[in-house]
């Protein structure tokens, strides 16, 4: 097979899927909430060094995604008042960031496993189950929930990544881009949901990465919505919505964030939810497949 974990098939063919609620469009906004630490090298930056050679700590890029963690949060979190919503949440915002922590877990969102801090990957000294099940513990501690849901730092897994994934409990995992259903993933430790999740409605590729100019995340999501408004009439879609609090909620784009958030809540078939409703959603409707 092209993909060892999910076999092939035309999504056209996916087994029927009932609506969510009476909705067709069931709308993931996931928060990436982040710990970047401030004696190790910075895992993106904004600024480059003078002289091209790197530096710890590195003050610039380090303030870049701490103005995020300080600024920008209270504007996504008064903007997603009232809406389901999860976090990719590193476990060390716990320490590094508690009023964010507290306040994200008074507004009810589901707070999906995304590391201890953030680093490149999953590859990591002391071995990658130690670091999976103490953030798991971590944060079931923190908000008194099972961790039902993953997103590796950038989305870059190891080879036994989703095995200790099913070891540790977790139901769905968002690292596997390729499809816009959910789909079951194969693990020697039994079935794992793939969970849609998005690389090209995504801040941190649109801004960070790409670098286009403010308004571009918008005209995506305008025209991803209209294909899916069409394409949801045989089936339903999962729109995830990538957001960084460093990115998104800048003075120049947080409108975007708002507009964003007007257009989707025009459209007579979308409904906002979070992983965990996903994944039930789906494993109820095909509880078989795996």
């Amino acid at each position: 097979m092209a993909n060892p974990r999910i076999p092939y098939r035309l999504s056209s063919s996916n087994p029927h899927l009932p609506p969510l609620h009476g909705k067709s469009i069931l709308v993931h906004l996931v928060v990436n909430v982040e710990h970047w630490q401030f004696d190790q090298p910075m895992p993106r930056t904004i600024v480059t060094p003078p002289h091209g050679r790197e530096t710890v700590p590195d003050v610039p890029n380090f303030s870049w995604a701490d103005y995020g963690m300080r600024a920008g949060m209270p504007r996504i979190l008064e903007l997603l008042d009232g809406l389901p919503a999860s976090t990719s949440f590193n476990a060390g915002v716990i320490d590094a960031y508690p009023q964010a922590a507290e306040a994200m877990l008074k507004a009810g969102w589901e707070f999906i496993g995304h590391g201890m801090h953030q680093k490149a990957s999953n590859h990591v000294e002391g071995g990658e189950s130690a670091l999976i099940a103490a953030c798991v513990a971590k944060i079931s501690a923190f908000t008194g929930q099972a961790v039902r849901g993953w997103l590796s730092p950038g989305l870059r897994e190891t080879v036994e990544t989703p095995e200790l994934l099913v070891q540790n409990g977790i139901d769905y995992v968002c690292d596997w881009v390729i499809d816009d259903q959910p789909g079951y993933l194969s693990t020697k430790n039994g079935p794992l949901v793939a969970m849609p999740y998005n690389l090209e409605v995504n801040d941190s590729i649109i801004y960070a990465i790409e670098r286009h100019a403010t308004g571009e995340m918008l005209k995506r999501l305008e025209h991803t919505l209209r294909c899916f408004e069409h394409e949801a009439e045989t089936q339903p879609r999962v729109l995830a919505i990538g957001l960084h609090p460093h990115l998104i909620a800048v003075p120049h784009r947080i409108h975007e964030l708002r507009q964003m958030l007007d257009l989707l809540r025009a459209s007579d078939k979308t409904i906002f939810t979070t992983g965990s409703a996903i994944c039930d959603w789906f494993t109820r409707a095909h509880p078989t497949e795996a």
